[in-house]
């Protein structure tokens, strides 16, 4: 029978060898295992991150940079916007004087128009992230009328005039006229007017009279509504309201 010594000497004789060599090897592969690790997890938080300010941008607020000067001055090209999209999710509606984002397929741009669906998908994720600038199909404008409106221009003193009242809006460019195009329409029932602030600059609902639609832009088109301003550091903050559009009287038989 082997003794205890003899099977003990056996083990260790079948035992796989590990040499310096070896022991050098397993320290290294240990070491870059463990120095990977941080990576690995700051990979994962920053896909994480992404995920959310994507899904955040998609449905909640997303940024907005603003392309041109038809706004102007409210809103001046370069800057960025933050595009409140709750804020006509929960029955309520786009009221007069609200700067709101909209796609403009149907009423500003003909269907069919658009980007290929591919490119689309990849410009609104990055436009969700605030990297990119905002489909050639999306405009922002202001709301002047909405659904049984009679708007008109002008009066007299060349103000435009909504269900009989003049607007006093002074939120115009400086030295711009209200309209240098004269219209008399009725904004159907689920439709808004829209208008730029900086008229002379803006293609509007005016621009679209003739075209199928008329220019007028379906609310359920409306993105959401432009509540603060993202950048430049110095115009952070909420966008200035109006009281051009206080004590306008409700639609009726006599304005349509």
């Amino acid at each position: 029978m082997d003794t205890e010594a003899e099977l003990q000497e056996r083990d260790r004789s079948s035992a796989p060898a590990t040499g310096p060599e070896e022991r050098s090897r397993s320290s290294r592969l240990r070491h870059r295992v463990a120095a990977s690790l941080p990576w690995r997890r700051l990979g994962a938080l920053g896909a994480a991150c992404a995920v959310f300010v994507l899904l955040f941008g998609t449905f909640v607020v997303q940024p907005f940079l603003i392309p041109s000067g038809s706004m102007e001055s409210t809103l001046r090209v370069g800057d960025r916007v933050l595009v409140n999209k709750l804020a006509y999710r929960f029955g309520s509606v786009p009221r007069r004087g609200d700067v709101v984002v909209f796609d403009g397929t149907g009423s500003f741009v003909q269907e069919g128009t658009g980007e290929n669906p591919v490119t689309a998908l990849l410009r609104g994720a990055a436009a969700s992230l605030g990297l990119a600038g905002p489909a050639e199909t999306d405009f922002v404008k202001r709301v002047v009328g909405v659904g049984g409106d009679r708007v008109v221009c002008c009066d007299a003193r060349g103000r435009i005039e909504v269900n009989g009242r003049p607007l006093d809006e002074e939120y115009l460019f400086p030295g711009d006229a209200a309209s240098r195009v004269p219209f008399d329409i009725v904004v159907p029932d689920g439709t808004l007017w829209m208008m730029g602030d900086h008229r002379s600059r803006s293609r509007d609902s005016r621009d679209h009279l003739g075209e199928p639609g008329g220019g007028m832009v379906p609310v359920d088109r409306v993105i959401g509504r432009v509540d603060w301003f993202g950048w430049p550091l110095g115009r952070v903050g909420s966008l200035p309201g109006t009281s051009a559009f206080d004590g306008i009287p409700a639609p009726g038989p006599a304005h349509g």
